[in-house]
């Protein structure tokens, strides 16, 4: 017999329009567990990742995003917008958590995983 796996529930919250990002931009989202980043790219992909850099807590929001990546506004550490880690030399020494994220309709969706 094969065990049923049971899959998380996301509850999706709308936290604006994808337009309310500027390309290579950011901007914060507060969240319960911990404001969340939410980035765009220069190709214009969402990603979404807790505002807390893993090195020092920078606001990652704040930071400078280049390709698939952001640079921490306090140490310039580059972090992977998909993974939440950090690039080069810096790699393995901590992570920021990505926060579930999808676009429908021009709307950034945030996820929040419920039991």
């Amino acid at each position: 017999m094969n065990a049923l796996v049971k899959e998380p529930v996301i509850a999706w919250t709308d936290v604006g329009a994808v337009t309310d990002v500027p390309l290579r931009g950011a901007r914060r989202v507060p969240a319960p567990g911990g404001d969340i980043a939410v980035f765009r790219t220069g190709d214009n992909q969402i990603f979404a990742l807790r505002d807390k850099c893993p090195h020092k807590g920078g606001p990652l929001s704040q930071g400078i995003v280049h390709g698939h990546a952001v640079a921490c506004p306090l140490h310039n550490w580059s972090i992977e917008l998909a993974t939440g880690e950090p690039m080069g030399a810096d790699r393995g020494k901590g992570c920021a958590p990505v926060a579930p994220v999808k676009v429908e309709g021009g709307r950034i969706l945030l996820g929040v995983v419920r039991g």
